[in-house]
């Protein structure tokens, strides 16, 4: 390649010292290293950690450490390729205590971490300078296997069983509940009460559950303690909370940390353009993609578009959504897949474009789901449309046969256009397929605690009081001439 006159770039080069560390070819690699300076890529971080890697496989450890010293951004490989190095050299002490600096530095170690310094420590012939450090990985991984894999009642007896809990310990037990935002916020709380102070990992995991449950008073205080400790900067914290503060509401403060933020990758665009759009603020959204698009510097991805369409849908801008859409694959290379067609179908449902947005279920790549098949039928008995409705109706009761809301929906259909019989029908087959309504199900927090309630219960303790205020409230809307429509039921 240099001999026919190309040029080596940021890409070319990691690969090439990869080689050469996989060959242990000390000589190439340092070869390659003079090019590195020769063509002004000594600063691009992926280089200067294959360079590190080299270095340190080729039993040059004082070249690597030089190198991993001047870093300003590390990851787990350089400090892997550290510790190894010092390990294959030898020099056990090193190894153990880069392994130290590595977590408290906040990085989970790995397997190939273990193992090298399983290494240094027998090598030492002291076990116990590293027992305590060993136990408490060994611990670690556990924890997050056991998380990984679903499995988290053992997680959690082996983590009541460490007696010494690293900020990444708590890190693996809060990101091991799998989805289960309020387990993950009560095992942050135990780690606040710890007096273990939150890193960049603990923010962003912390925060996407703050999202998910809508705690915003915990997502403020993960806000302060953030810039309390400069991370407002760190485009993955900075990302976390703009995503936060849009799914609780407070999309002003939303837009002040993304317009500050000072690097932004594709996921900032998506979390602050989704935002927009769910909020309503559909002209906001376009436009903010606009400018991703003008600025040049990140590539839409299809999450991008589903943002995008989604601004359409709550907006009802049909036009535009289709312009979009069929801008997707030519001029930005992005391929539509299901939730780009879910989207039209929800935008051409709700502008009564029925026709169009069955056309649309006929041409997704896969089959539709029961979400966009719901959408469609729900539109279909807003405007009466049983023709459109039928076609909907055979493909949902044969995908969610025992939905007992696509019975009622169904049969409502029918009935709105007097077809009683049909209507009668739908609910006899729900009660041969023995499909029970679901209750409707709610919930409110109030001072910090969630309160559930469900369709016909009295079950909360405050229910003769709820029940006092909805009666006055019915009554100052019937003063004011309002009328249920109990079609719409």
């Amino acid at each position: 390649m240099v001999r026919s006159g190309e040029r080596p770039d940021n890409y070319t080069f990691p690969f090439v010292l990869t080689a050469a560390a996989n060959l242990m070819w000390r000589f190439h690699g340092s070869a390659v290293h003079s090019s590195v300076l020769k063509t002004g890529h000594h600063s691009e971080s992926h280089t200067q950690h294959s360079l590190i890697t080299m270095y340190a496989r080729c039993g040059e450890i004082q070249s690597a450490r030089q190198i991993f010293d001047e870093l300003s951004d590390r990851d787990l490989v350089s400090w892997n390729s550290m510790i190894s190095g010092y390990s294959r050299m030898g020099l056990a002490r090193d190894a153990v205590e880069t392994f130290r600096r590595m977590r408290s530095a906040g990085f989970e170690p790995d397997d190939m971490t273990l193992v090298s310094v399983a290494a240094a420590c027998g090598d030492l012939g002291d076990l116990a300078l590293g027992r305590a450090d060993l136990n408490s990985f060994l611990g670690c991984a556990l924890v997050s296997m056991y998380g990984k894999c679903g499995d988290l009642e053992s997680a959690r007896r082996v983590f009541d069983q460490m007696t010494r809990k690293h900020l990444i310990t708590w890190n693996a037990m809060i990101s091991g509940q799998n989805g289960l935002s309020h387990e993950a916020i009560a095992v942050f709380k135990l780690m606040r009460d710890s007096g273990t102070e939150p890193n960049e990992v603990t923010m962003v995991t912390v925060l996407s559950a703050c999202a998910a449950t809508g705690d915003i008073a915990l997502g403020k205080w993960m806000d302060a303690r953030a810039a309390e400790k400069g991370l407002l900067g760190d485009v993955y914290v900075g990302t976390a909370l703009v995503d936060m503060h849009g799914k609780c509401g407070n999309l002003d403060r939303a837009i002040q940390i993304f317009d500050r933020m000072p690097h932004r990758n594709v996921v900032s665009w998506n979390a602050m353009i989704s935002a927009l759009a769910f909020h309503g603020r559909a002209q906001e959204a376009l436009s903010l993609f606009t400018r991703l698009r003008d600025e040049g510097t990140v590539r839409p991805n299809d999450i991008t578009f589903v943002a995008v369409l989604t601004a359409c849908v709550h907006a009802g801008l049909v036009d535009e959504g289709r312009r979009w859409f069929r801008s997707m694959a030519p001029v930005f290379g992005v391929a539509p897949q299901i939730e780009h067609y879910s989207c039209m179908v929800d935008l051409l449902a709700r502008a009564a474009c029925l026709e169009e947005a069955w056309e649309f279920i006929e041409t997704m790549p896969e089959k539709p789901d029961a979400v966009v098949l719901g959408a469609l039928l729900a539109a279909c008995r807003t405007c009466k449309n049983v023709e459109v409705g039928e076609r909907v109706i055979h493909r949902l009761l044969e995908l969610e046969p025992a939905n007992s809301g696509n019975y009622v929906i169904s049969s409502k259909l029918y009935a709105g256009s007097r077809r009683w019989e049909d209507s009668a029908r739908i609910r006899g087959l729900m009660r041969e397929r023995g499909v029970a309504k679901t209750p409707g199900c709610s919930w409110i927090q109030v001072c910090s605690e969630v309160h559930e309630f469900r369709s016909g219960d009295a079950l909360h303790r405050e229910s003769a009081e709820i029940r006092r205020t909805i009666d006055v409230l019915r009554q100052e809307m019937e003063l004011q001439g309002y009328v249920p429509n109990a079609d719409l039921a």
